[in-house]
């Protein structure tokens, strides 16, 4: 999904925090972790088992070949895994994401006039290509045959990017599912903070909702606060995705409701379970995994956390923005390497 990106994937609102610093790593027991005995570590072993034969380091080869014996699911984390505490000197933020759910067509035609492009032939995995504004306001990928379908509003084009893949509603009631492509390699930047920086919302104001009515009654200001943020994201189709499941996650498997989140894959390996400790007004304690990521998730202490599909899941993404903590369970091996490491 890469939220996005990939993520979705995290939401426009999302601040940057300080320079990073080298990581540190704390070695923690399982006694540490609050609330640990009781959550449903058989659900947390489903979603691990969907990605773990990605896996191809030797550590995580081993852990993950352990599988077939049908373990029982607490006892194999606890046998198999260290929780390790990695910092980078910046506080612990979650976010949340979702796959949105837009009405759309395979054609162009009334309503339907904002394209959903796939990945150009001409575009270089990490170098610069057009801008936001070139590629809307002056088409330059118009007539090369991209479409994959037409969207009825601008600002749903860019919150389905936001979060990276999404659910096309067809006129006839069809679902197209469109993910994560590619981008253009243009640096990220917050429509969120902009709007704060400008004086206009407060930081504590800002959400997904907001940025959307504000874009909305101001158009043409809108349109131009959407292109500051240059980075595009390219989508390609993956409806053969049964409905039932999540969206394709930055492992191309899918990702799961409440126990999917995006990481920094700098400080998590992509597939590890993560134990999660948010605070704020619905505190969440649950062993989820790593199997997304985004170009707004950058930190040790930092993670979007995967609501599902749907308006009811974006309201429930968007009201997240809550410190707390992240642990890294790593195989044991690893665990110990890196603590000794750091001496």
């Amino acid at each position: 999904m890469n939220c996005g990106w990939l993520g979705g994937i995290a939401l426009s609102l999302t601040f940057a925090g300080s320079a990073m610093a080298e990581p540190t790593y704390t070695r923690l027991t399982y006694d540490d972790l609050n609330g640990w005995a009781a959550d449903d570590h058989q659900a947390a072993l489903d979603v691990f088992r969907n990605t773990c034969r990605d896996m191809r380091e030797l550590e995580w080869e081993v852990v993950c070949d352990f599988l077939a014996t049908d373990p029982e699911p607490r006892n194999f984390f606890e046998k198999f895994f260290t929780p390790v505490l990695i910092e980078d000197g910046d506080p612990m933020l979650f976010t949340g994401y979702f796959e949105p759910e837009l009405p759309g067509s395979r054609v162009r035609g009334d309503a339907y006039q904002h394209p959903i492009y796939a990945v150009p032939d001409d575009l270089v995995s990490g170098q610069p290509y057009y801008t936001r504004r070139e590629i809307d306001e002056d088409q330059r990928l118009a007539g090369r045959g991209l479409e994959l379908a037409w969207l009825t509003d601008p600002v749903d084009l860019f919150f389905l990017q936001v979060q990276g893949s999404g659910r096309i509603r067809l006129p006839d009631g069809s679902m197209m599912r469109v993910g994560y492509g590619g981008k253009n390699g243009r640096n990220y930047s917050s429509v969120g903070m902009a709007l704060v920086a400008r004086g206009i919302f407060e930081p504590h104001q800002v959400s997904a909702a907001v940025i959307r009515n504000w874009v909305r009654q101001n158009r043409r200001e809108g349109r131009a606060l959407l292109w500051e943020n240059e980075s595009y994201v390219f989508f390609r189709e993956v409806s053969e995705v049964p409905a039932e499941l999540g969206p394709l996650g930055a492992m191309n498997r899918s990702i799961t409701q409440h126990r999917s989140i995006a990481v920094d894959p700098a400080f998590v390996t992509l597939g590890s379970p993560v134990w999660i400790e948010k605070e704020g007004a619905e505190p969440i304690n649950r062993l989820m995994v790593a199997q997304d990521t985004g170009s707004a998730i950058k930190g040790a202490q930092r993670a979007d956390i995967f609501f599902g599909t749907g308006d009811d899941a974006g309201r429930a993404a968007g009201r997240i923005k809550d410190g707390g903590r992240m642990v890294v369970l790593m195989p044991s091996a690893m665990a110990h390497r890196l603590v000794v490491a750091q001496r």
